[in-house]
């Protein structure tokens, strides 16, 4: 009887050892239960996080334009530029929020900081779009091309706080974006491939699902009640999100910080700038590694940016009536895609994902990098759609002064979101599958930074393009030098950025398939696998040693 009870002593015990993941803690620091923490049932209060604060932002920066124009009375270039200038902030502090998360607070304390901290910007946005005596005296700007009107840019104190509205919110959604993403997938183990891309697939649904919600309600309240009461529902959206994120706080998987020992040496800690871990090492190598792959996704961003400014324009000029009742405010355009990929996303994933691996015999169907490929070439054709249409539409207004449709530049807008839903999420998960624990977040805050990049690489570009022709031209009038796109030259601005997509495809399918074959970097793999799976098992495999390597001087 004896032996009876100690053998079904050992195996409850080893039940329960199954039950326990010493891998990640709960919210009190405690070992997690496989059957209590994790799994899509805690990533589903992060992805309301994501929703939420998606359709916060959204509807403030993809509207941004027409505020700062409009309202603040900024000249249009110059309005584009604090839009792009805004949104490339946003993405480049993700990299501080992601290394904030790695090193100091984890992940769940960032989201809840800085979600308030984001909370304020979009208070601070409402108030002052609800007093009269915190922006400029009233004027039409698209009349006001003599300076007849005397339309006064926000200048003093009204522009201060405009800019401190906007890097609130931008401090604050910068830090939650990556930590958003990697909280989600921390909910699942990295050997569980097929969940975690599920995931990511998911998640950008719930991206589309704020972008639509953001870009047909927040924007039509912004255009018919007015821009205080638009902000301001941002901001009960940002409210909501946070709650959400709360409530899953006794079921979220919580990763380990990275601590590392460090030599002590005659009683005394050894100077961290001597000593680097084994993983820190193998960080730096990651990173190194990847930026390649990184870079190439610039220009894609850059494109993103024209359609949250200049295409917003371009559909101000237009004819945006259905009825004589009825009017699409410009920005809602944006919300075109996002309609199709509601739809789209959840075939990726059941149909096309299922069919895919049964020949590349991928869990996900294609691989991370075959998925960015395929986005940073669709996205080329965005570009050539914007410059043919605005062509077109120039044309019809100078010589028949006949104004299209607003529905015309639609395509642009739908190519690029079947473009973004290969390359944003294929970047995502690659990324968080390079990475080494202890590294989630900043990792996936690369993905971000790209965003960033690309949108101070749209200003640059405006204002490199503006000066530049401004001396070739013979009305010394650049191509985006005039509030009026009849006078500019947006379409040939877009042939521009069409040729620099197309030769970026053909870098990235150099630095990708360099990625992929370098022995160097993989001297285990086969040519048929990636640096990346490599780096994934043999991460999992050796549980990342905690040995001490003596830098060089």
């Amino acid at each position: 009887m004896d032996s009876v009870e100690k053998t079904r002593e050992l195996k409850r015990d080893s039940m329960l050892s199954l039950d326990v993941d010493e891998t990640a803690v709960d919210w009190r620091g405690r070992p997690c239960k496989a059957n209590k923490h994790g799994g899509m049932t805690a990533a589903v209060f992060v992805l309301g996080l994501q929703a939420f604060e998606m359709t916060a932002i959204a509807a403030v920066g993809n509207n941004l334009i027409t505020y700062v124009f409009n309202e603040m009375h900024f000249p249009l270039s110059k309005s584009a530029n604090i839009v792009t200038n805004f949104i490339g902030t946003v993405f480049l502090l993700s990299l501080f929020g992601g290394f904030l998360s790695d090193s100091y607070l984890g992940s769940f304390w960032t989201m809840l900081i800085f979600g308030f901290v984001e909370l304020s910007g979009f208070i601070l946005l409402s108030v002052q779009a609800h007093l009269p005596q915190l922006r400029p005296s009233p004027c039409n700007m698209l009349t006001d091309t003599d300076g007849t009107q005397n339309c006064q840019e926000a200048k003093g104190y009204k522009a201060l706080i405009l800019y401190l509205a906007l890097y609130l919110v931008a401090l604050g959604s910068g830090c939650l974006k990556p930590n958003i993403i990697s909280h989600g997938a921390d909910q699942f183990k990295k050997q569980e491939s097929k969940k975690l891309s599920t995931y990511f697939n998911v998640a950008y649904f719930a991206f589309c699902m704020g972008q639509l919600i953001a870009l047909t309600l927040l924007v039509w309240v912004q255009t018919h009640s007015g821009m205080d009461i638009g902000f301001g529902v941002s901001a009960a959206a940002m409210a909501v999100g946070l709650i959400s994120l709360i409530f899953g706080i006794f079921v979220y998987r919580n990763k380990f910080l990275d601590k590392a020992c460090i030599k002590v040496q005659d009683g005394a800690n050894e100077s961290p700038w001597k000593l680097c871990t084994v993983t820190q090492v193998e960080q730096v190598k990651i990173i190194m590694s990847v930026v390649p792959i990184f870079a190439c996704t610039i220009i894609f961003n850059t494109i993103l940016a024209q359609l949250q400014t200049f295409s917003v324009q371009q559909g101000s000029a237009m004819n945006n009536k259905i009825t004589n009742r009825f009017q699409i405010p410009p920005a809602s355009l944006q919300a075109i895609p996002y309609i199709l990929l509601i739809f789209v996303v959840p075939l990726y994933e059941i149909v096309f994902v299922p069919v895919a691996s049964k020949f590349t015999k991928k869990d996900s169907g294609i691989s991370p990098l075959q998925r960015v490929g395929v986005g940073l070439f669709v996205a080329t054709f965005s570009m050539v759609a914007a410059a043919l249409i605005e062509k077109k539409r120039r044309t019809a207004a100078l010589n028949s002064n006949q104004i299209l449709s607003i529905f015309w530049i639609a395509p642009q807008f739908l190519i690029f979101g079947l473009s973004e839903m290969f390359t944003a999420v294929g970047l995502i998960e690659f990324f968080y599958k390079q990475s080494l624990e202890g590294m989630q977040s900043f990792l996936t805050a690369m993905t971000y930074c790209s965003y960033s990049f690309g949108f101070y690489l749209s200003s640059l570009l405006v204002s490199l393009v503006n000066k530049i022709t401004s001396r070739t031209s013979s009305s010394a009038h650049g191509w985006l030098s005039d509030n009026d796109l009849n006078k500019d030259r947006l379409d040939l601005f877009y042939w521009l950025l069409a040729a620099l997509s197309l030769i970026n495809f053909f870098n990235y399918l150099f630095w990708s398939r360099w990625y992929s074959y370098n022995p160097s970097l993989s001297p285990t793999t086969t040519p048929h696998e990636s640096h990346g799976e490599d780096l994934e098992n043999q991460s999992l495999n050796n549980n990342i040693s905690k040995h001490i390597l003596r830098a060089d001087n």
